[in-house]
């Protein structure tokens, strides 16, 4: 596929007829769309940046496991609009004046993000300091170079229609991205509301169902997940994104040699931008953080000297001085332990 120019023409279809503006995004060439009934009103421009930043706050959509065709229909439709609503996003991101768009958006949207969440969390229960959380707190300090990785990337790659892949990995939303539809848990995540689908965004559009991830995007999109993963040791495998998975919403779905071909359009310094990018999300990961978290839990477990109290326990044997310990034991000697008043 030939390279051609960063700037590219996004075509969106209106109520009446489909009308096209040329705009320099980091988008791929996206198609036009057909409304479906689940589409809410296209979405407005912005007058300011709270309504900017408004339109990366939303609500999670809720669990739906049936199986039912009417209930199915409804999530199929949920899904497009979805991505509807991301590609139109993205577009008003790079689109807008750039007096009404934060200096840096990551910085802004920082504590609605789950990773962000996840390590105040784990930082409180560090009560012991075994862990060294000094490189992730000047990590989430200085998150906005997640922002000028992203532009430094977005002015390099090449432009691309988009392609569609899916993405297994051992069962979980690792990249926390939007969930739709069925799960195998109660973890919904909202759109926009987690650090790597924010990233992910400005390649392209995405959501989690059940047991696995879908991205139609740029090859981008498929390097920073392949990334992220491989750095946090997470077993996953990439299948192309058949046609038929995401109705009224057109992509290519490449077999392996194709998706190589489409590599060579990638210079390496653009691999190199997006590896460092996941390599930063990686380390702020709620995987990573659950890592340190179990960590915090054995030291806990082995807060004392075991081969110490195995002695000792040897020679109370040995020398027959072990308490003598009653039958059964009176619930009322042992006040507050079933209750403030010793009861249950």
């Amino acid at each position: 596929m030939p390279n051609q120019s960063v700037t590219i023409t996004a075509r969106i279809l209106s109520n009446d007829e489909a009308t096209s503006q040329s705009a320099s995004i980091p988008l791929n060439e996206q198609p036009t769309i057909a409304k479906t009934s689940a589409q809410d009103e296209p979405m407005p421009m912005p007058n300011s940046k709270a309504e900017l930043i408004g339109l990366y706050q939303n609500k999670p959509f809720e669990i739906n496991n049936s199986v039912q065709a009417k209930d199915m229909e409804q999530v199929a439709e949920q899904r497009v609009a979805l991505y509807q609503n991301q590609l139109r996003r993205t577009e008003i991101f790079y689109t807008i004046n750039p007096s009404m768009r934060p200096t840096y958006m990551v910085q802004a949207l920082k504590t609605q993000f789950v990773e962000y969440e996840h390590y105040q969390m784990a930082r409180a229960l560090d009560q012991r300091g075994i862990i060294d959380f000094d490189k992730n707190e000047m990590m989430w300090q200085q998150l906005h170079i997640v922002d000028d990785l992203i532009i430094d990337i977005v002015h390099h790659m090449p432009a691309q229609q988009p392609v569609g892949w899916q993405l297994t990995s051992v069962s979980k939303n690792h990249l926390k991205l939007p969930t739709i539809g069925r799960l195998r848990d109660d973890e919904t995540v909202a759109d926009q509301a987690s650090l790597t689908s924010y990233v992910l965004g400005h390649f392209g559009v995405m959501s989690y169902t059940y047991d696995r991830a879908y991205f139609i995007g740029h090859v981008l999109g498929y390097l920073f997940c392949c990334y992220y993963l491989a750095h946090l040791s997470i077993a996953y495998g990439v299948t192309p994104l058949p046609e038929s998975a995401v109705a009224n919403y057109k992509y290519a779905s490449l077999e392996t040699p194709k998706l190589v071909r489409l590599m060579h359009s990638v210079d390496v310094y653009c691999k190199r931008r997006i590896y460092q990018l996941a390599i930063l999300c990686a380390q702020l990961s709620c995987y990573q953080l659950d890592k340190y978290i179990e960590k915090m839990l054995i030291t806990e477990v082995n807060e004392f000297d075991k081969k110490q109290q195995i002695e000792h326990l040897d020679a109370l044997l040995m020398n027959g001085i072990m308490p003598d310990m009653p039958d059964t034991v009176d619930l009322k000697d042992f006040p507050g332990a079933f209750g403030d008043d010793g009861t249950f």
